[in-house]
């Protein structure tokens, strides 16, 4: 596979695509490319094929996370966050990225740090954009009317820390993490008010039930298609995994197992266990070090999208058979041959 190095893919970018702070139109869908796909189990073959390619589809911006695909397949659109620039980014094909909303998760007038914009984003069953916000330390809604609700602050009267991902359980339960990171000095700020980082479900009733406060840095989460395992990944270096959770009828969460430990690999490869979705196979995209690991069902690993970069998190798109990857500064995308849940179509 031919790729450009990684020195030149900002010059391309500007050429190609839309910085986050001004804009050009993008009239080109000959992408650059990166890293490879290396594949470790022949069964990798049934969902990516040999030839994909990683395509750069823009590139410049600080710390690239939580990405949302919005629409259908034709007329649909990406939008993403850029943490430390408070800023929400939409990306179209033909067109390129663009600023969609600032400030995204702060809205404060003192600094707070160099994360203080939102992180991941997902639709609710309404269409709504949900964000889990680092320096407003909530979960909020963005209403048809362009104001934002708040969903959820506090447990118990105490402050959050800082909302990190979410997912949402096919009956409106939401489910999310709640890490430090996007405390100015993280685990040992002085703005904590809980001593530990939860594993949370919101209910449709507003009620709030911590389900697990065992993660040290609870990061990406996300269901399995049956909604029977709820998997968890913690980005804590001393300790970077996988944790699956089977759910209980009732919603709480029952004995936790390690899906997959990768701390061997941290500090040999770029990132830790971050964002994760699952194929309708129950196949599990999981990003960590070195880029974005596929995993079987079962645990079994069948391989990697290296992107040689720190990768944050992956969401599916178009017709569910994209995967979009952000990765540092970059936001790229491959083709597989695998769909998996998009989830509510309809445009914000």
């Amino acid at each position: 596979m031919k790729t450009i190095p990684l020195s030149c893919l900002l010059l391309v970018s500007s050429l190609l695509c839309l910085a986050p702070s001004q804009g050009h139109a993008q009239d080109s869908t000959n992408y650059p490319t990166l890293g490879e796909v290396i594949r470790i189990d022949p069964r990798l073959d049934q969902l990516i094929d040999k030839d994909a390619k990683i395509e750069v589809l823009s590139s410049g911006f600080d710390w690239s996370e939580g990405p949302v695909w919005v629409g259908d397949a034709k007329d649909g659109y990406l939008l993403f966050s850029d943490i430390p620039r408070n800023s929400v980014m939409k990306w179209k094909e033909g067109t390129g990225a663009s600023l969609f909303m600032k400030p995204s998760g702060y809205t404060g007038v003192a600094p707070y740090g160099g994360e203080p914009g939102c992180n991941g984003l997902i639709l609710d069953p309404q269409g709504r954009l949900v964000s889990c916000e680092h320096g407003d330390r909530r979960i909020s809604v963005l209403t048809k009317e362009g104001g934002k609700r708040t969903m959820v602050d506090n447990y118990m009267g105490k402050r959050l820390n800082s909302p990190n991902d979410g997912t949402f359980k096919s009956n409106g339960d939401f489910y999310f993490t709640d890490p430090p990171y996007g405390l100015p000095d993280r685990y040992n700020d002085p703005r904590r008010e809980l001593d530990f980082c939860g594993v949370y479900r919101l209910a449709t009733d507003g009620s709030l039930t911590l389900l697990t406060k065992e993660m040290t840095r609870p990061n990406g989460i996300t269901f399995s298609p049956d909604e029977k395992t709820l998997y968890v990944a913690q980005s804590d270096p001393e300790a970077a995994l996988w944790k699956a959770f089977p759910v209980n009828k009732d919603g709480t969460l029952g004995q936790s197992k390690v899906f997959c430990d990768v701390t061997e690999n941290v500090g040999k490869l770029p990132g830790l266990p971050d964002g994760l979705k699952t194929d309708l196979k129950g196949n599990v995209f999981a990003t960590g070090p070195g880029g974005c690991y596929i995993f079987s069902p079962e645990g079994d690993l069948l391989g990697r999208i290296s992107t040689g970069e720190r990768t944050a998190n992956c969401a599916w798109g178009n017709d569910g058979s994209v995967l979009y990857l952000t990765a540092d500064t970059y936001l790229v995308r491959i083709q597989t041959k695998t769909r998996g849940h998009v989830g509510p179509t309809k445009a914000q």
